[in-house]
Order: structure tokens, then sequence, then C-alpha cells
């Protein structure tokens, strides 16, 4: 009896310290809501009509599964809003952090970062504007940090004013990004990343964004900064109706530049649906581009993009020395327009590889796109650009003169057609398109033509203004005429080479089996 009895006493304590969490509190009977107003006390209850004033305040709680967090809208709290181990929700009943009232509240984080996510979970922020005092003011940080944490939501915000990347997603798992507004930071408008590998970070959505002026990092004097949205070492990534543009414009070195959107390091990674346009880069410095698979990238696809204007070219193919094998990635029924005038690129679409080693950068199909560039080529080469397997089917490739620069090597290019706005037809020196594909052996099937070179007569080509992704169906710039043999002169994807193609345009209209280019 007198062990019984001292068992008893040990599971009666053992379950009235289950009754308090790490802080002291007891566990709440249902969830608790705190509220924040500037003209409010700290020695106040945190309720509604009895407000705290500081995020000081935040330090002090432990927050449970459903418990939310207000701050009056309209307000400025300064300081960082923390959540670390000690806050977490579940599935079910996630932990909410918003404003309330009229109007959004700032948090305003000064030099420091305004909000971090530490080893939570389930925590869903929004309606919040998260502000610093400036990447060249004094500020040195993330504006929002999500690192190693699993399941947040994240919507509605508007970030601005720090010196490394708006929003970072950092070794965490299960993240949505929607609705964010980042502009006016340094290194970066969204960034993904992870210590190494590709696993750390994973199953990551990011919707409905803007990166517009992120200028770049002033302190960064040996790497690109001023991207709009970037993502390494991540798998299973979707980037998904998001815009980018004027970023990079202030990146302080001259060398490899910042991108529009673009992953490396990356798996399974999916950037649809997407406009990227008038990005830059350093003066003297490369890229600038629009959207990228870069070193590492694998699995990968550009699929019903946008891209016009930036200095660097519209679609970017890059293995750089140290990078993982780059394979297996595809970009289809994409639009460039007049991209990579200013940077080395001087193309719609550009291949690189400083790897020098072909077994490092294979397997690529690019198919079903519109580049359409009335400053500079189509596609263009980096020296020694070592590759294998690379496709191009069933594109429109239109240039000002020559239509590609560099060394095509043995890629192949079937079913496209080809159009020098000068001369008609004008690549590697030669101007007759049938004597062109006969001496290098391209374009053509058992020995018989099978690209084009017509012209595709746009509606209203090089005069994109667009500042957010069309509806499906109201961009028709580049749409193929009803009547025109480019609905019928490309190869058939799926029966002659197995490639699904989703036979889906850039406007998601259906495709024709042989249609060329990415509007019909």
């Amino acid at each position: 009896m007198k062990g019984y009895r001292a068992l008893k006493m040990i599971l009666i304590l053992l379950l009235l310290s289950f009754e308090f969490s790490t802080a002291g509190q007891p566990l709440p009977s249902k969830p608790n809501a705190y509220y924040f107003d500037t003209n409010g006390n700290d020695n106040n209850k945190g309720t509604k009509n009895n407000p705290w004033q500081t995020l000081n305040q935040l330090k002090k709680i432990h927050l449970f599964s459903g418990d939310a967090v207000y701050f009056q809208g309209g307000q400025t709290f300064k300081g960082t809003l923390m959540l670390d181990s000690t806050g977490s929700g579940d599935k079910d009943k996630p932990i909410l952090i918003s404003s309330y009232g009229d109007g959004h509240a700032k948090i305003d984080g000064g030099n420091a970062s305004a909000v971090i996510f530490h080893f939570v979970r389930h925590v869903s922020i929004r309606n919040l504007d998260l502000e610093g005092s400036g990447r060249k003011n004094g500020n040195r940080k993330n504006g929002f940090s999500i690192i190693n944490c699993d399941h947040i939501k994240a919507e509605a915000l508007d970030i601005s004013g720090f010196q490394k990347s708006g929003l970072l997603i950092y070794s965490s798992t299960n993240i949505r990004i929607s609705g964010i507004h980042v502009h006016e930071n340094g290194a970066a408008g969204i960034a993904v990343e992870g210590s190494h590998g590709k696993k750390e970070s994973r199953n990551i959505q990011i919707m409905d964004c803007s990166a517009v002026d992120n200028p770049g990092d002033p302190t960064n004097l040996t790497n690109h900064s001023g991207n709009g949205i970037v993502a390494g070492h991540c798998t299973n990534l979707l980037i998904d109706h998001c815009t980018a543009t004027d970023n990079g414009w202030d990146m302080p070195r001259i060398g490899n530049g910042p991108v529009g959107i673009w992953c490396y390091e990356s798996d399974s990674v999916v950037i649809q649906h997407c406009l990227s346009y008038r990005n830059k880069t350093s003066v003297g410095g490369a890229d600038g581009g629009g959207f990228d698979l870069d070193g590492g990238t694998t699995n990968s696809i550009i699929q019903y993009c946008l891209s016009y204007s930036n200095q660097g070219s519209g679609y970017c193919l890059f293995q750089y020395l140290g990078a993982s094998p780059w394979f297996n990635n595809i970009v289809r029924f994409n639009i460039s327009e007049n991209d990579g005038s200013v940077s080395d690129s001087k193309a719609g679409i550009y291949v690189w590889n400083s790897s020098g080693d072909r077994d490092q950068f294979h397997n690529a199909n690019v198919y079903n796109n519109t580049i359409y560039n009335n400053l500079e080529a189509a596609i263009s080469y980096s020296d020694k650009c070592e590759r294998k397997q690379f496709a191009f089917y069933n594109n429109i490739l239109v240039g000002k003169d020559s239509l590609i620069k560099g060394n095509k090597g043995n890629d192949i290019f079937l079913g496209n057609d080809w159009w020098s706005l000068n001369e008609k037809f004008n690549a590697d020196g030669i101007h007759d398109f049938s004597a062109w594909t006969k001496k290098y052996h391209i374009e053509m099937i058992s020995g018989k033509l099978a690209g084009t070179n017509i012209n595709p007569d746009f509606k209203n080509p090089g005069k994109t203004s667009l500042v957010s992704f069309p509806k499906p169906g109201s961009f028709d710039n580049y749409n193929i005429g009803e009547n025109s043999l480019l609905r019928n002169q490309g190869l058939d994807l799926h029966w002659q080479l197995g490639i699904h193609s989703g036979n889906m345009d850039f406007n998601l209209s259906s495709v024709p089996a042989k249609g060329v280019g990415a509007c019909f």
C-alpha cells in the first residue's frame, strides 16, 4: 500500500506540473486574445478594453494554440516582434498575429528586424506593415525572418527599409506566403535559404507577391544583391502570380548580378504566371535578368511567364563553378520582349556555364516560347559553355539582326520559327535559312526541313507596358493569327517526342498539336 500511495502521489505531482507552462502560467481553458494600443498601458490586462502599449509585453507571455495578438490599425509599434519556441499553435488552432480596427498597424524595427519567428509552428501573420530605418540609414537586418519553423502563413504584409531581405525563409517547411509587397530593401525582396543541401527548406508557396525597387545591399561587395525573389537550398517551391520590377539598380559592385525571380541549388521549383520587367544590375555588372534557373537547379520549370525590358536576358539557364549538377529543367510557354540589351547576354535567352564540365550541365527542354527582341539576338551562349542534351522545340525566335550569339554546340533545334527583323534571316553569318540548316544539320528530321523562317506577324510587338500579370486572354500582343502557318508547322511534341506539354498556352488557351510559340 505504501508503494501504491507513493506512486499515486508522483502521478498527481506530474499532472500538476503539466498544467503549468514553461513561463509558469496555467494552461488556458480557451484561447486568449491580446491587444496592443499605443495609448494603452503595460500595466493593463492586455484585453481589448485594457490594451498593452509596447511589444515588451509579448516577451512575458506564452502563446498557446488558438491565441491571437492584435495591434491597433493605423498605429506604429517600435521594436522587434519575436516569437520563439514559447509560442506555437497546432493544425486546427494556429496562433494569429494581425491588426484590428481600421488599416494596418506598423511594426517599426528601426535598425533591427521587425518580426522574427524562430522554432515556432502553426502561426499566421497578416495585415501588418513592417518597416526598417533604411538599407543605407542604419538598418543591417532582414525585415521578417522565418527560421527553423513549420506551417507558417503570412499574408497582406508590406515590408520595406531593411538592408538585407525584406522577407527571409530559412531552413523552414510548409510555408505559405501570399499578398506580400516588399520594396526598398537591400539584398532581396523575398529570399528562401537553408544552411546546406536542398531539403531543409521545403514545401513553400510564394503567391501573389510583388518585389519592387529592392536596389542592393551596400555592404555586400563580393556577391550579387538587389534580387526580387530568390530561392536557394530548397525543395518543392511554387512561385505563382508574382511580380518583380526595378530591382538591382544599386548593387555596389561589378560582377555577377541580381535577377528578378530565380532559384539555385534547388529541386522541384515551379515559377509560373509571373511578370518580371525592367530589372537592372550595376553599371558594368552582369545579369539583371527576368527569370533564372541557376547553378544546381534540378527538375524545375519556368512556365507561362512574361519578361520584358530587363537589362539582362529574360530567361537564363546558368551553371556556376562549384554548384551541384544542373539537370532536367524546362522553360515553356513564356514570352520575352526586348530583354538583355545592357548586360553581357545581349539576348532574350542566355545559356551560361562557368564550370567547364558538360556533365554538370545537361538535359534542358525549351519549348513553345516566344522571344521577341528588336534590340539584340534571340539566343546567346557564353564562352566555353559546355553542356549536353539541350533542346529547343516549337519556339518563335525573333531578333533584330543575328538570331544567335555564341556557340550553339550540339543543341537540338526542331520545329522553331526564326525571323530576323532586319534581314528576314541571319545566323552564324548565313542569310539563307535552308543553307544554314543544311550546314549545321539542325531543324532537320530525316533530311527534311523541320523549322520555319516565317514572319510571325504579331499584333503589337515590342510595346508591352504591363505592371501586373495579365488576366487570361487579355494579353494578345504575341498571339498567332487564326490563319497563320505557325499553328501547324511545329512538332507534335507528345506524339513525336513523348513530351507532355500540358496543352495550355500562355493565355490558358488550348494549344494546337503542332503549334509554334507561346500564344494562340
